[in-house]
């Protein structure tokens, strides 16, 4: 584009760590057009047969990537979709499932705000996948930086991250009165300090600003020796912005952790929750949730699911003071991107409940993707976002993301074996239960539009 001229991208595969689930094959957009100027079914990227000359090949060609400079953040905007994809993971390799659904939303997260990041992750798929000691998918950036992971329990890992935030808070309120000590003791000047504890830090630019201004801070102070200075020099990087999250799936946020999640949501404290809603406990082996549809089967529920999903998004929302988004990165990769930034960028508690597919929905995953487009347009997966900073402008809060249902929810639900299996060992309970579970999707949908007229009716 024009953003970057002159200049040239490439997505290269690890050969050596692909998993060969082909989601990005089925995901990628760009065909490949003959000599008449026709589409064929080649695409931008292929899977090929795996031999042992093009792993030497693409082995060699990795090596060279990695070593490439990274690209210079002045020169990307993360707020758009093509920017957000220019910055350098730092998770990767993580060893989930093929085509894992929930890993996706974490890859972003940290291209997002990887650099700068605490995370508090509930036990499950996110912490085995994400903390597989002795070695671990989270990565840093050429300069050292990246997310600090750590892993609780998992009845109590809001209040974990509830911990981090506090923490944070606390550190960064002593380095700025260590600063302002430093100020008296005239070892730093009054303009100095000023700039640093007045800095906005509200985009990638500022922040690295800022961080050039600690550093600045810090080699001027290494030549003293005094116990003011090195308890400074300790804190000092606290005063550039930290990024708290608080990662689980729907077992943790829905059932077990739900009254720790509720009491930190409603604490006002300035931590993100992102939710992997795989509908299931999936590290587990596939039992029941509330998260969990009306008419699916799963451990506990063989016979279908005889209750609605709890909609924990509009639950959260009627707090007034927490941003909550619903995702699907498969149905709308932009409005994922917008959600993130907004959740991160909102000086309050955020909540983010992101769609996942999974191996336990009994699908293919090389269609996940191409399911969560269905669960969107079934109207099962609204997509919407709650910023409560909307209503102190004068504007409506809520914004709805994805349009009125186009298909029915069996034609979403009947390409998996979840909703499938009933039809087979008990077809009259799985016609009252589809039934059912298609007036779950119309009530769920009217209630989001009255919520939303309500709100537009307040302005």
């Amino acid at each position: 584009g024009k953003d970057f001229k002159g200049m040239k991208a490439i997505i290269q595969v690890a050969t050596e760590d692909c998993v060969g689930c082909s989601l990005c094959v089925q995901t990628c957009p760009a065909l490949q057009k003959d000599a008449q100027g026709n589409k064929t079914e080649r695409k931008a990227i292929n899977m090929v047969r795996n031999t042992e000359e093009l792993r030497k090949v693409e082995s060699a060609n990795w090596r060279f990537f990695m070593a490439l400079p990274e690209v210079d953040n002045a020169l990307i905007n993360p707020a758009t979709l093509k920017g957000s994809q220019l910055k350098r993971p730092l998770f990767e390799f993580s060893g989930a499932c093929a085509g894992c659904g929930e890993t996706p939303y974490i890859k972003l997260a940290t291209q997002l705000f990887g650099d700068r990041m605490y995370i508090a992750n509930a036990t499950g798929c996110s912490s085995i996948y994400g903390g597989n000691l002795p070695s671990t998918p989270y990565s840093k950036r050429a300069d050292g930086r990246g997310p600090a992971w750590a892993n609780s329990l998992f009845e109590d890992n809001a209040e974990f991250g509830l911990g981090m935030r506090q923490s944070v808070n606390k550190l960064a309120l002593q380095a700025g009165e260590l600063l302002a000590q430093a100020v008296e003791a005239k070892l730093v000047t009054k303009k100095a300090a000023d700039e640093i504890l007045g800095a906005a830090q509200g985009t990638q630019d500022e922040i690295e600003t800022q961080r050039g201004r600690v550093a600045t801070l810090k080699d001027k102070l290494k030549s003293t020796d005094s116990a003011l200075v090195r308890q400074l020099l300790s804190l000092a990087d606290y005063l550039v912005k930290k990024s708290v999250w608080i990662f689980g799936g729907d077992g943790w946020a829905y059932d077990i952790g739900y009254g720790g999640l509720d009491h930190v949501l409603a604490s006002g404290e300035n931590v993100n929750v992102m939710v992997l809603d795989t509908e299931v406990y999936s590290n587990t082996g596939g039992q029941m949730s509330k998260s969990t549809p009306r008419a699916a089967t799963a451990q506990f529920a063989a016979g279908g699911k005889k209750m609605p999903k709890k909609d924990m998004g509009m639950i959260f929302s009627t707090y007034g003071n927490v941003y909550v988004a619903r995702i699907a990165i498969g149905a709308n990769p932009q409005q994922t991107v917008k959600a993130l930034n907004e959740a991160e960028a909102y000086n309050g508690p955020s909540l983010i409940i992101a769609y996942a597919h999974c191996i336990n929905h009994g699908i293919n995953m090389t269609l996940g993707l191409d399911q969560q487009k269905k669960a969107v347009a079934c109207g099962h997966w609204p997509l919407y976002r709650y910023n409560p900073t909307l209503e102190d402008e004068g504007k409506n809060p809520l914004s709805i993301d994805s349009k009125d249902p186009t298909i029915p929810f069996a034609e979403y639900a009947m390409n998996e074996n979840r909703y499938r299996a009933l039809k087979l060992t008990n077809p009259g309970m799985f016609d009252q239960l589809m039934g059912l579970a298609q007036k779950d999707v119309e009530r769920g949908w009217k209630f989001l539009q009255s919520r939303f007229k309500s709100l537009e009716g307040d302005k």
